[in-house]
């Protein structure tokens, strides 16, 4: 497992003073924890360095997502993280770059050829699209390549 590079300046405020970074990122995935256990985050200029022991591939991809798209995190390493099903990252899925101009029903209409499918994208991303409403370029999320 490895880096993954974020938009360091945008993305969901969480913490002010780089003090307070690594517990407000762990308090952040810990809130809607995705399947990680004992999860913990250590931010060392704008790195996020997430452990624990995740129950999927799945679950640490938005563990990632949910970490690099806090404001002032440019990556996200992993090298602390075991994952218990033995899975690679990235399997079925795709990470993308929201553009400006996009909605998640433009996203999904490329990528299934159905605009009304955005919903799986919102389901795959729920811990980072709080309002399907409300994305924003520079986010990174997932898309579910088996419906």
């Amino acid at each position: 497992m490895g880096l993954f590079d974020f938009v360091g300046d945008i993305g969901r405020k969480i913490f002010s003073k780089k003090e307070e970074a690594s517990e407000a990122v762990t308090n952040h995935i810990a809130e809607d924890n995705p399947g990680i256990e004992n999860v913990s985050v250590k931010v060392e200029d704008g790195v996020a360095k997430i452990e624990g022991t995740a129950d999927s591939a799945s679950a640490l991809e938005k563990a990632i997502l949910m970490a690099g798209n806090i404001a002032g995190i440019t990556s996200v390493t992993t090298e602390g993280v075991t994952i218990k099903s033995g899975e690679a990252l990235a399997g079925d899925d795709e990470f993308y770059i929201i553009q400006k101009g996009d909605t998640l029903w433009k996203i999904a209409e490329k990528n299934y050829g159905n605009g009304a499918k955005y919903t799986a994208i919102v389901e795959a991303n729920k811990e980072v699209i709080k309002d399907a409403d409300k994305i924003f370029p520079g986010q990174k999320i997932r898309i579910p390549k088996s419906l």
